[in-house]
């Protein structure tokens, strides 16, 4: 299990572990690993751009799926650029808690560089394949576009772990890409630049996510939304 720490600063967990894995290194080093690349993508006006102008949409999506006022323990799996966090941090109700956790320090100290001062927001330095928290201890996670940018295997393990640290009856909320329909013209123009800069990403115009889920997994709800034309899903799995 790992740690606690004192909010607003990462644990202390053993030395050289989490390593980067080899995909982030070799084809996200432009985008998370590099400081230039921190440098460059922490603006606003960026992730929205990228977004094709719905960041801020997604985001509230995303939160307001989770809750307005969130009790007990919230799990954010992998930093954002942008205010996601932030915006969530201020949705922590007085004996609320929320944890962030990322496998690149880089990540972690740029994110505890937005929060502001006396932030209660924990981050800590894991791998998403392997947390390293109990069974059971969180009432709600978030994944924000971040299966796409993990190869299958690294997928399945970031799903079954994400689903494994929620008490039952807990909320896990999925805001990703989808396959765009057939008319949407971004489904043409934005193929061959996910292709080449986010290879991992046409997965999930392939399949669904419920294809990644553990085997014999049984949920008590699984609801789907899509939206802007089919790009984008919200996926809310309820223990």
């Amino acid at each position: 299990m790992t740690p606690p720490n004192e909010p607003g600063t990462a644990t202390t967990l053993d030395a050289g572990w989490p390593l980067i894995p080899a995909y982030l290194e070799e084809t996200y080093w432009w985008a998370y690993v590099h400081p230039r690349a921190v440098a460059l993508f922490e603006r606003q006006w960026l992730v929205n751009l990228i977004l094709w102008g719905n960041f801020s949409r997604l985001r509230d999506e995303a939160l307001d799926a989770l809750g307005c006022i969130l009790t007990g323990r919230t799990l954010q799996v992998a930093c954002v650029y942008g205010d996601f966090t932030e915006r969530l941090a201020r949705r922590i109700g007085p004996d609320g808690s929320l944890d962030v956790v990322d496998v690149l320090p880089i990540q972690l100290a740029n994110l505890r560089g937005k929060l502001p001062q006396g932030s209660t927001v924990r981050t800590v330095h894991s791998d998403s394949t392997d947390l390293r928290f109990d069974d059971a201890v969180y009432d709600q996670a978030v994944l924000f576009f971040l299966l796409h940018e993990q190869p299958e295997a690294v997928r399945v393990k970031t799903l079954s772990e994400a689903l494994r640290v929620l008490k039952p009856g807990g909320r896990l909320v999925i805001v990703d890409y989808h396959r765009p329909r057939w008319h949407h013209p971004l489904r043409y123009l934005f193929r061959p630049v996910l292709a080449w800069l986010e290879p991992f990403a046409l997965d999930l115009w392939r399949s669904d996510i419920s294809a990644w889920l553990p085997e014999g997994f049984s949920a008590a709800s699984i609801t789907k939304e899509v939206s802007f034309g089919g790009l984008y899903q919200k996926v809310i799995i309820t223990l």
